[in-house]
């Protein structure tokens, strides 16, 4: 095979390469739109967003995860919430109201063609920036 077919083959590679990575980039953008235009996911304090998709699963971040309990979540959410006992109703309200709005943003993915499934996945990049912002926020 000559080196202008080669290139030729390489280029058309490259191309189908990238245009499938704009159309899945394309893809993740329009299921976030959809989370924020939703009046329940998007009006609530933390945003809940696809990070990717792979194949028909679209994996979605989460405050919670098996090393990150509610608890720290709801904290770090609704900080005035950390000198509440633990059986305070307004734990409850909060543990039942941020299961609902996690489910309801898969509900939303899951309506979309070509997903089927969701994994759920630690925002750590979103504990860390909070982190940061407060600790910012405490030198002003």
């Amino acid at each position: 095979m000559s080196d202008r077919k080669q290139f030729i083959i390489v280029m058309i590679v490259a191309a189908i390469f990238v245009g499938w990575l704009g159309w899945r980039g394309a893809e993740v953008i329009s299921l976030n739109q959809s989370l924020k235009d939703d009046e329940t996911v998007g009006n609530y304090p933390y945003q809940h967003r696809v990070l990717r998709v792979e194949g028909q699963t679209a994996i979605m971040s989460s405050l919670r995860s098996q090393n990150v309990g509610t608890r720290e979540a709801l904290i770090t959410i609704f900080p005035s919430m950390r000198n509440l006992s633990d059986n305070h109703r307004d734990w409850q309200r909060a543990e039942r109201e941020l299961a609902r709005v996690q489910a309801k943003a898969g509900d939303i993915v899951l309506q979309f063609p070509g997903i089927s499934r969701i994994r759920w996945e630690l925002d750590s990049n979103w504990y860390h920036l909070t982190a940061m912002q407060n600790q910012n926020d405490r030198r002003y």
